[in-house]
């Protein structure tokens, strides 16, 4: 009876380790493609032109797009809508980055803000991989700082303060870093099974440590 209990406990243990790899891989695997096609619009939208006014309107397209990837993350249409959302989401961020490439170090920002990203996201996931530790603890401040900063931008844009601009973006810097240690570490401890949501959830970190990291730099290189 005992043994037959081990040999359950050890089964069910080996079925959730396969479970969290597959779940780890699908993520990793979507998050690539996403991101090749958020390059894609990107590119797209610079190329048309697109104006900072589009830009807008396309971020508030994407936040809908997000309700309906939730919604549709246990369905088939789920890998469409995530397309459509990170597809909307790359195209948005166009005419931000015209406007950065057009400085005369533009271009070199640009790449050491992709490469500080690539680094920071591929560290932190080494780390939370490595170490296999639950982050969760984090959760709660994470969340409460995410929503400071949300706050915090929304009164700068009337407010306009450049030192008050700089520290949101290093205090998002941090957060991303931390929610991409929180999420990645969710996904190994079986905390999120749907490899869509996980996806996601790793596509906005990306994202917004990106933006966040190239106004850092373009600020402390004096061009901002």
């Amino acid at each position: 009876m005992q043994q037959h209990s081990l040999y359950d406990m050890k089964t069910a243990g080996m079925g959730a380790v396969v479970s969290t790899n597959k779940v780890l891989k699908n993520t990793y695997m979507l998050l690539g493609l996403t991101l090749l096609f958020s390059t894609a619009t990107a590119g797209l939208a610079m190329v048309m032109g697109l104006g900072h006014g589009a830009a807008l309107v396309l971020a508030l397209v994407g936040f809908g797009l997000l309700f309906v990837v939730n919604r549709t993350a246990d369905t088939s249409k789920g890998l469409l809508a995530i397309f459509a959302f990170t597809g909307v989401m790359g195209a948005s961020i166009g005419p931000m980055l015209s406007f950065y490439l057009a400085m005369p170090n533009g271009p070199s920002l640009v790449m050491q803000a992709l490469g500080g990203t690539a680094l920071v996201f591929f560290g932190l996931s080494a780390y939370a991989l490595t170490t296999r530790k639950d982050f969760s603890y984090m959760g709660g401040f994470l969340m409460v700082g995410l929503l400071v900063a949300v706050v915090a931008m929304i009164a700068n844009i009337f407010l306009n303060i450049p030192a008050l601009s700089l520290t949101i973006s290093a205090a998002v810097v941090m957060i991303m870093s931390g929610l991409i240690l929180l999420d990645t570490s969710r996904i190994i401890n079986g905390g999120e099974t749907n490899y869509i949501r996980a996806t996601v959830a790793l596509y906005l970190d990306i994202y917004n440590l990106f933006i966040h990291l190239l106004h850092l730099l373009t600020a402390l290189g004096g061009d901002d």
